[in-house]
C-alpha cells in the first residue's frame, strides 16, 4: 500500500497534472475517485485541518452547486458547510494529498512538490506545455 494518497478527479487538469507528478516521482499513489466514493465526514475534516485550511478556502466553486444553494451567505459555519461538501462532493476542491511529509490542498499541482518523499525522476511538463521540471531535474527559475 503506498502511503501517498490523492483525492483524485480525472477530469480536472489540475487533478492529472498532480497524479503524474506524484507518479514521476516513482510513486504509486492509492488514488480516491472522490467524487464515486466521497470521504465520511471524519476523513474530511481531518485533510481540511491537516491542509491549514479553513472550511471555506476549500470549497470549490466553479462547475458546482456553490451559487444555486447560496454558499457564500457567512450564515453557513463550517459543520453546515461541510454538511454540503458531504451531500455534493463536487463542492470539495481538489486534488488533496496525502504524504508522510504532509497534506496539501494542490492547486496549483505543483504543490505537491513540497510534500513528495522522492524527487521528481525526469522532466516534468504540464498537459497545457508549463515546464515545471527540467531536464536537469530542477524548477525552472522564474522569470
Amino acid at each position: 500500500m503506498s502511503e501517498i494518497t490523492i483525492y483524485h478527479n480525472p477530469d480536472c487538469g489540475t487533478s492529472r497534472n498532480t497524479l503524474a507528478m506524484i507518479r514521476n516521482s516513482g510513486e504509486t499513489p492509492q488514488v480516491i475517485l472522490y467524487l464515486e466514493t466521497p470521504p465520511k465526514r471524519a476523513t474530511l475534516v481531518a485533510l481540511i485541518q491537516a491542509s491549514g485550511l479553513s472550511v471555506r478556502e476549500v470549497l470549490r466553486k466553479k462547475g458546482t452547486p456553490y451559487e444555486e444553494l447560496g454558499l457564500g451567505d457567512p450564515k453557513w459555519n463550517d459543520d453546515q458547510l461541510i454538511d454540503f461538501m458531504l451531500a455534493h462532493p463536487i463542492l470539495i476542491n481538489r486534488p488533496f494529498v496525502v504524504t508522510p511529509l504532509g497534506t496539501r490542498l494542490c492547486r496549483p499541482s505543483e504543490v505537491v512538490l513540497e510534500i513528495l518523499p522522492k524527487p521528481q525522476q525526469g522532466a516534468f511538463s504540464k498537459e497545457d506545455g508549463e515546464v515545471v521540471i527540467d531536464a536537469q531535474g530542477q524548477r525552472p527559475s522564474a522569470s
